[in-house]
């Protein structure tokens, strides 16, 4: 008899659905083609014990499983229900005529009960554009995939309900998530707050500078100074994720299987922090079958990146071209897959080995030459990618001592999205462009005209501070966000001098 029953397998962050065959027939053996992976191919002791703990058996003739299409690499465990299903089926120990409605997926314990599956949320969309009635899959995911509207999902804990389901129409109980309620129920409650910092006022304004128009930002300051402290909270002032950025973060996250049980839709943006030890596949992504990196696990949040200087400079070049394309693309002989990776880089670093460069108050510091052999780690393609650069010094003892709170993050947040707001009626009409930073030449020069006097402001600094040409467009990209964030139209010589202050490292002294 043969049958036919609904799986489905992830390549990048795009579900395909899998028709699983099953045929058993006269004769002894286990047979399963179709490109199956070692996981899968080692299925069948899984159900077999699965079957046998739960009252049920693997027949004892010659089974059959393919999986279409069949030049489709099928990798996981999460194919062990779908099989058993289709042989329980195929072999007549039950009757189950609506099956080809469901898209069933679940790792099988050798007691019959589900263990959690990656990827959830694209099978379900996946699932619902194919025109499928309902998924079943393990409790641990259901609230992923109840997120998609208009599907009828079922978490189920043992095999046995869903055999009860089939075989003699006994309910299982359907999840049904309103998306919206639990998505702004969560926004409200950012878990590292900006009140708590003492003190770096100048840090905390260049932080909302940051966040309101996209920038990525380097800290430079000694060790202890509140670097790491500062960054953890950016996250908290950026503008709420909309639902549409939720959902695509959602998705990336459960590819990966790093969605947290019980959670539906992710609505905080995420805080990526890979340490230095990280190889370039890791980052960007990639493998022999492509998983995503860390940036694109920050999609639509920060990438965090604590001691720049200490991580390979191979690992920094690879991110030169997803910080300009905001997506990454891993080609392999056989298929190419995309990542979306737009997201914020936050990176901090130590000005010299020792930490203490240009810090009269310490006697232990490093020569100018040590100095400049340790920044020359950092290149400076990857340096023209970050907009900001600020100088991070150690908070004085009166203000830590200080019991009074700082202003909070969703305070900050408020100006930030007030700002945010500003830039996507700038940019209705660009799809490519959302906010300040991602502005090319043409938008620069046609949304931040100087006066004369901001012009010639500008022209002296230049000259002065020994500033690079490359400065140039992100004095301007820069000047346009505080701008924004005072809602002026025109970008004014008081917005021209604060934007030339976040240069640092462009100045004479730092790198020459």
């Amino acid at each position: 008899m043969l049958v036919k029953v609904y799986g489905s397998a992830v390549f990048g962050v795009e579900a395909t659905t899998i028709t699983v065959e099953v045929n058993v027939d006269t004769g002894i053996g286990y047979h399963l083609v179709g490109l199956p992976d070692i996981a899968v191919k080692e299925s069948s002791f899984r159900i077999a014990a699965a079957l046998k703990n739960v009252g049920y058996s693997l027949p004892g003739k010659k089974i059959t499983v393919n999986m279409a299409p069949a030049d489709l690499r099928k990798e996981g465990s999460a194919y062990d229900l779908t099989f058993a299903m289709g042989i329980l089926m195929a072999s007549g120990q039950i009757k189950a005529t609506n099956i080809g409605d469901y898209v069933i997926m679940g790792e099988l314990s050798l007691d019959g009960s589900l263990q959690p599956i990656k990827g959830a949320l694209p099978i379900a969309i996946k699932a619902k554009e194919e025109g499928f009635k309902g998924f079943i899959l393990p409790k641990q995911n259901v609230k992923e995939a109840a997120i998609v509207s208009g599907l009828e999902v079922y978490g189920i804990e043992n095999i046995d309900e869903i055999i009860r389901f089939f075989d003699k129409g006994q309910a299982l109980e359907r999840t049904e998530i309103d998306t919206r309620k639990e998505f702004f129920q969560e926004l409200e409650n950012p878990e590292h707050d900006f009140a708590d910092v003492k003190g770096q006022e100048s840090i905390k304004r260049c932080m909302e500078i940051a966040a309101a128009g996209g920038h990525n930002i380097i800290l430079i300051g000694p060790p202890g100074a509140g670097k790491t402290m500062l960054a953890k909270r950016l996250p908290s002032i950026l503008p709420p994720m909309t639902l549409h950025e939720a959902l695509e973060t959602t998705k990336i996250h459960s590819v990966v299987g790093r969605v947290k049980e019980n959670v539906g839709l992710m609505a905080h943006r995420p805080f990526r922090s890979p340490h230095h030890t990280i190889s370039d596949v890791a980052l960007v992504g990639g493998g022999a079958y492509p998983q995503p990196g860390e940036i694109s696990m920050s999609h639509n949040g920060v990438l965090f990146l604590d001691e720049l200087p200490e991580f390979k400079r191979s690992v920094l070049e690879v991110m030169r071209q997803p910080l300009e394309d905001r997506e990454v693309t891993i080609s392999r002989a056989k298929f190419t897959v995309t990542y979306p990776s737009s997201f914020m880089l936050v990176a901090s670093m130590n000005p010299s080995p020792s930490g203490f460069f240009n810090d009269p108050g310490s006697p232990a510091t490093s020569s100018p030459a040590e100095m400049q052999r340790y920044m020359s780690k950092i290149s400076g393609p990857l340096l023209d990618r970050i907009d900001i650069h600020i100088e991070v010094t150690p908070v004085p003892f009166e203000k830590l001592s200080d019991d009074r709170r700082g202003e909070s993050s969703l305070e900050i947040r408020k100006r930030v999205t007030a700002a945010r707001q500003k830039q996507t009626d700038r940019f209705a009409d660009n799809d490519k462009v959302h906010y300040n930073a991602q502005m090319n030449v043409k938008q620069i020069r046609e949304h931040c005209a100087l006066d004369p006097d901001s012009m010639n402001l500008l022209k002296v600094a230049m000259e002065r501070l020994n500033l690079s040409a490359r400065a140039y467009d992100r004095i301007l990209k820069v000047s346009r966000t505080i701008a924004d964030l005072e809602d002026s139209d025109k970008i004014k010589g008081a917005h021209i001098s604060e934007a030339i202050q976040y240069r640092s490292l462009d100045r004479e002294g730092w790198l020459g």
